[in-house]
């Protein structure tokens, strides 16, 4: 099966270099039209430069693909606003949005200060949320959309020195989940990408030796996956040196306690059965806890729910 994206424009926000590059040529490659967007920055956010997204248009246009290049900030709303109405004068919708631009701001918690952390979580979560807001409207009228954040595993199971990143990179799971529910009438498709790849994002992380299997060529494909008509959506897309899997939430099955039973003790003495993995569930929205737990407690006490 061939993915087509002919006649679809995509934005991809950070497309200057590393992953947002290699995933504007990708989508290009497959017909799609891009909005090539770049601050131009270094990896902690100063700085600013159109260098970068001017030449990956010129490397998509002499592929024989359209494309036009984009300075916004993503953490600025006014910025991407123009940015999306850039996209809609020159052709006049917007099918794609590729959550990508991020920047690092390092330090153990200890060290950490306010600043750096709200910019880091300016960037990445509040940055992915104002793109989505400016195309969400659009997309509804279209009756079609997808959208990808960008997560990490820095978020999904924590990284020592990113409490920022990592926050902002489990933030943009929740902002997937809730848009899921609320786009999916329109048939607007949500997922995250948590990439592995070597970049100047990673560059002092990865060993030399192995810097070059992490090539970010090899994981943009799973961008156009998740950009194509038969998308799915709510996904938690991994991938990383060729490999691609699925990263789940889920919970336990848990213990019920009447109200005379409960307390922390009787918590704590049931604790290796109430954080057994043996029964798990992944809930498909936030209610369904709820129920779940509702069902506990009326099989407990011996109502019956019919």
């Amino acid at each position: 099966m061939t993915i087509r994206l002919g006649e679809q424009v995509a934005i991809v926000t950070g497309a200057g270099q590393g992953l947002g590059r290699t995933h504007a040529l990708a989508l290009a490659a497959h017909g799609a039209r891009v909005v090539v967007n770049d601050l131009g920055g270094d990896r902690d956010g100063s700085g600013h430069s159109s260098q970068a997204a001017e030449s990956v248009v010129a490397e998509i246009k002499a592929a024989g693909g359209e494309a036009i290049a984009n300075g916004a900030n993503v953490a600025d709303f006014g910025q991407v606003e123009s940015m999306v109405e850039q996209a809609m004068d020159t052709w006049g919708r917007v099918d794609i949005l590729i959550n990508n631009a991020g920047i690092l701001r390092d330090k153990s918690f200890l060290n950490m200060t306010p600043e750096d952390f709200r910019l880091v979580v300016d960037v990445h979560l509040m940055g992915s949320f104002n793109c989505a807001k400016a195309v969400w409207a659009i997309m509804r009228e279209q009756q079609y959309g997808r959208i990808v954040f960008t997560s990490s595993s820095s978020g999904l199971f924590g990284n020592f020195g990113q409490s920022n990143y990592g926050a902002a990179k489990m933030g943009v799971i929740g902002l997937m989940n809730v848009l899921h529910l609320e786009g999916g009438k329109y048939n607007i498709h949500v997922n995250a990408l948590s990439p592995t790849a070597g970049t100047r994002m990673t560059e002092d992380i990865f060993p030399a030796s192995v810097f070059g299997l992490f090539a970010p060529e090899l994981v943009s494909p799973g961008i156009v996956f998740l950009s194509g008509p038969d998308a799915p959506s709510r996904k938690i897309l991994v991938g990383g040196a060729g490999s691609f899997s699925v990263a789940k939430v889920f919970a336990t099955e848990g213990v019920n306690f009447t109200p005379e039973e409960i307390s922390a003790e009787a918590i704590a003495a049931a604790w290796p059965e109430i954080d057994g993995s043996e029964k798990q569930t992944e809930f498909l929205a936030g209610g369904e806890q709820s129920m779940a737990f509702g069902r506990l407690a009326a099989k407990k006490q011996g109502i019956d729910l019919g």
